[in-house]
Protein backbone atom coordinates (compact mmCIF):
# COMPACT_ATOMS: atom_id res chain seq x y z
CA UNK A 1 0.00 0.00 0.00
CA UNK A 2 1.40 3.39 -0.96
CA UNK A 3 1.35 6.45 1.27
CA UNK A 4 -1.07 8.05 -1.14
CA UNK A 5 -3.55 5.32 -0.15
CA UNK A 6 -2.90 5.79 3.57
CA UNK A 7 -3.05 9.60 3.48
CA UNK A 8 -5.67 11.78 1.75
CA UNK A 9 -5.00 13.04 -1.76
CA UNK A 10 -2.70 16.08 -1.59
CA UNK A 11 -4.37 19.46 -1.23
CA UNK A 12 -2.34 22.09 -3.08
CA UNK A 13 -2.72 25.82 -3.65
CA UNK A 14 -1.02 27.31 -6.70
CA UNK A 15 0.30 30.75 -7.60
CA UNK A 16 -0.82 30.39 -11.23
CA UNK A 17 -3.88 28.95 -12.97
CA UNK A 18 -3.34 25.47 -14.38
CA UNK A 19 -2.74 26.67 -17.94
CA UNK A 20 0.09 28.98 -16.83
CA UNK A 21 2.15 26.59 -14.68
CA UNK A 22 4.02 24.35 -17.10
CA UNK A 23 7.50 25.30 -18.26
CA UNK A 24 8.29 27.42 -15.20
CA UNK A 25 10.66 26.36 -12.41
CA UNK A 26 8.58 24.87 -9.58
CA UNK A 27 8.92 26.06 -5.98
CA UNK A 28 7.20 23.80 -3.44
CA UNK A 29 6.18 25.38 -0.11
CA UNK A 30 6.01 23.16 2.99
CA UNK A 31 4.27 24.73 6.00
CA UNK A 32 4.96 24.32 9.70
CA UNK A 33 3.29 22.34 12.49
CA UNK A 34 -0.41 23.07 12.93
CA UNK A 35 -0.64 25.33 9.88
CA UNK A 36 -2.07 24.65 6.42
CA UNK A 37 -1.44 25.22 2.73
CA UNK A 38 -2.66 28.84 2.96
CA UNK A 39 -0.03 29.77 5.53
CA UNK A 40 2.90 30.34 3.16
CA UNK A 41 1.16 31.02 -0.15
CA UNK A 42 1.29 34.78 0.37
CA UNK A 43 5.07 34.48 0.01
CA UNK A 44 4.55 33.76 -3.69
CA UNK A 45 3.76 37.44 -4.29
CA UNK A 46 7.06 38.43 -2.65
CA UNK A 47 9.26 35.96 -4.53
CA UNK A 48 10.41 36.02 -8.17
CA UNK A 49 7.43 35.71 -10.50
CA UNK A 50 9.34 33.35 -12.79
CA UNK A 51 8.45 30.47 -10.49
CA UNK A 52 5.29 28.42 -10.37
CA UNK A 53 4.69 28.17 -6.62
CA UNK A 54 2.77 25.26 -5.09
CA UNK A 55 1.85 25.20 -1.39
CA UNK A 56 1.12 21.69 -0.13
CA UNK A 57 -1.04 20.76 2.86
CA UNK A 58 0.44 18.28 5.32
CA UNK A 59 -1.56 15.03 5.44
CA UNK A 60 -2.31 14.67 9.19
CA UNK A 61 -5.00 16.79 10.85
CA UNK A 62 -3.69 18.53 13.99
CA UNK A 63 -6.07 20.85 15.85
CA UNK A 64 -7.28 23.54 13.45
CA UNK A 65 -4.42 22.80 11.05
CA UNK A 66 -2.21 19.97 9.87
CA UNK A 67 1.15 18.35 10.55
CA UNK A 68 3.62 16.36 8.46
CA UNK A 69 4.35 13.98 11.34
CA UNK A 70 3.32 13.81 15.00
CA UNK A 71 5.39 15.55 17.69
CA UNK A 72 5.66 14.70 21.36
CA UNK A 73 5.57 17.26 24.17
CA UNK A 74 9.36 17.48 23.98
CA UNK A 75 9.21 18.22 20.23
CA UNK A 76 10.51 14.75 19.44
CA UNK A 77 9.40 12.65 16.49
CA UNK A 78 9.45 9.19 14.95
CA UNK A 79 11.82 8.84 12.00
CA UNK A 80 9.45 6.32 10.43
CA UNK A 81 6.66 8.90 10.47
CA UNK A 82 8.98 11.46 8.88
CA UNK A 83 9.74 8.95 6.13
CA UNK A 84 6.05 8.28 5.50
CA UNK A 85 5.42 12.01 5.10
CA UNK A 86 8.37 12.44 2.74
CA UNK A 87 7.20 9.53 0.59
CA UNK A 88 3.80 11.22 0.35
CA UNK A 89 5.32 14.48 -0.90
CA UNK A 90 7.79 12.78 -3.25
CA UNK A 91 4.99 10.79 -4.89
CA UNK A 92 3.15 14.04 -5.61
CA UNK A 93 6.28 15.82 -6.87
CA UNK A 94 7.14 12.90 -9.16
CA UNK A 95 3.72 13.19 -10.77
CA UNK A 96 4.11 16.87 -11.68
CA UNK A 97 7.88 17.13 -12.15
CA UNK A 98 7.81 16.51 -15.95
CA UNK A 99 6.05 19.86 -16.49
CA UNK A 100 8.85 21.90 -14.92
CA UNK A 101 12.55 22.44 -15.74
CA UNK A 102 13.51 22.28 -12.05
CA UNK A 103 12.05 21.79 -8.59
CA UNK A 104 13.10 23.77 -5.50
CA UNK A 105 11.83 23.45 -1.93
CA UNK A 106 10.97 26.03 0.74
CA UNK A 107 10.05 24.85 4.20
CA UNK A 108 9.19 26.74 7.39
CA UNK A 109 9.80 25.19 10.83
CA UNK A 110 8.72 21.53 10.51
CA UNK A 111 8.48 22.22 6.79
CA UNK A 112 12.27 22.74 6.78
CA UNK A 113 12.62 19.28 8.31
CA UNK A 114 10.53 18.00 5.41
CA UNK A 115 12.43 19.96 2.74
CA UNK A 116 15.84 18.75 3.95
CA UNK A 117 14.53 15.19 4.24
CA UNK A 118 13.33 15.26 0.63
CA UNK A 119 16.75 16.47 -0.48
CA UNK A 120 18.54 13.81 1.56
CA UNK A 121 16.39 11.07 0.05
CA UNK A 122 16.71 12.43 -3.51
CA UNK A 123 20.11 14.18 -3.61
CA UNK A 124 20.00 15.00 -7.34
CA UNK A 125 16.33 15.96 -7.68
CA UNK A 126 16.24 19.54 -6.40
CA UNK A 127 17.75 22.76 -7.71
CA UNK A 128 17.80 24.51 -4.31
CA UNK A 129 16.40 24.30 -0.78
CA UNK A 130 15.26 27.11 1.50
CA UNK A 131 14.87 26.44 5.21
CA UNK A 132 13.27 29.07 7.47
CA UNK A 133 13.31 28.84 11.28
CA UNK A 134 13.53 25.07 11.21
CA UNK A 135 15.79 22.06 11.44
CA UNK A 136 17.01 18.87 9.76
CA UNK A 137 16.09 15.53 11.31
CA UNK A 138 18.70 13.28 12.89
CA UNK A 139 18.34 10.16 10.75
CA UNK A 140 21.18 8.19 12.31
CA UNK A 141 22.42 5.61 9.81
CA UNK A 142 19.09 5.15 8.02
CA UNK A 143 20.04 4.12 4.47
CA UNK A 144 17.17 6.04 2.85
CA UNK A 145 18.92 9.28 3.85
CA UNK A 146 21.64 9.44 1.19
CA UNK A 147 23.77 12.11 2.86
CA UNK A 148 26.98 10.67 1.45
CA UNK A 149 25.78 11.64 -2.04
CA UNK A 150 25.37 15.30 -1.05
CA UNK A 151 28.78 16.75 -1.85
CA UNK A 152 28.14 20.39 -1.01
CA UNK A 153 26.95 21.48 -4.45
CA UNK A 154 23.19 21.85 -3.81
CA UNK A 155 22.53 25.45 -2.74
CA UNK A 156 20.63 25.89 0.52
CA UNK A 157 19.46 29.03 2.31
CA UNK A 158 18.98 28.77 6.07
CA UNK A 159 17.48 31.74 7.87
CA UNK A 160 16.76 31.89 11.59
CA UNK A 161 16.71 34.03 14.71
CA UNK A 162 19.10 32.93 17.47
CA UNK A 163 16.33 33.81 19.94
CA UNK A 164 13.85 31.42 18.28
CA UNK A 165 11.93 29.98 21.27
CA UNK A 166 10.57 26.92 19.42
CA UNK A 167 13.43 25.02 17.78
CA UNK A 168 15.46 23.35 20.52
CA UNK A 169 19.23 23.73 20.77
CA UNK A 170 19.95 20.06 20.08
CA UNK A 171 18.13 20.35 16.76
CA UNK A 172 20.04 23.52 15.86
CA UNK A 173 23.36 21.85 16.67
CA UNK A 174 22.56 18.78 14.58
CA UNK A 175 21.38 20.94 11.68
CA UNK A 176 24.50 23.10 11.87
CA UNK A 177 26.72 20.06 11.60
CA UNK A 178 24.68 18.62 8.75
CA UNK A 179 24.52 21.75 6.57
CA UNK A 180 28.24 22.39 6.90
CA UNK A 181 29.03 18.95 5.51
CA UNK A 182 26.44 18.46 2.82
CA UNK A 183 25.14 21.65 1.12
CA UNK A 184 26.34 24.89 -0.43
CA UNK A 185 25.13 27.00 2.46
CA UNK A 186 23.86 30.57 2.63
CA UNK A 187 23.12 31.17 6.32
CA UNK A 188 21.60 34.41 7.61
CA UNK A 189 20.73 35.30 11.21
CA UNK A 190 17.95 37.80 11.99
CA UNK A 191 17.00 39.63 15.17
CA UNK A 192 13.51 40.30 16.46
CA UNK A 193 11.99 37.68 14.18
CA UNK A 194 11.67 34.92 16.83
CA UNK A 195 9.94 31.89 15.31
CA UNK A 196 8.72 33.57 12.17
CA UNK A 197 9.51 35.11 8.80
CA UNK A 198 10.14 38.80 8.13
CA UNK A 199 10.28 40.96 5.03
CA UNK A 200 14.07 41.26 5.07
CA UNK A 201 14.41 37.48 5.09
CA UNK A 202 12.03 37.03 2.17
CA UNK A 203 14.02 39.62 0.23
CA UNK A 204 17.13 37.55 0.85
CA UNK A 205 15.31 34.37 -0.19
CA UNK A 206 14.24 36.01 -3.45
CA UNK A 207 17.83 37.04 -4.18
CA UNK A 208 19.05 33.53 -3.37
CA UNK A 209 16.51 31.83 -5.65
CA UNK A 210 17.24 34.28 -8.47
CA UNK A 211 20.98 33.69 -8.24
CA UNK A 212 20.97 29.94 -7.59
CA UNK A 213 18.03 28.80 -9.74
CA UNK A 214 16.88 31.37 -12.27
CA UNK A 215 20.33 32.58 -13.33
CA UNK A 216 21.86 29.11 -13.74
Amino acid sequence: MTDAEVFPAPVVLWSHPEGQRAGKPLLVLLHGYGANEQDLLSLADLLPGDFTVASVRAPIAMGPGFTWFPLTASIDYSLERVKKASAYVLEWIDAIRPGHPSVSLLGFSMGMAMATTLLRQRPTDFAAVVGLSGFAVDAGDDPTFRDAELDGTVPMFWGRDQQDPVITQDKIEFTMGWVRKHVKLTKVLYTGMWHGINQQEIGHVGEFLTHEVLNK
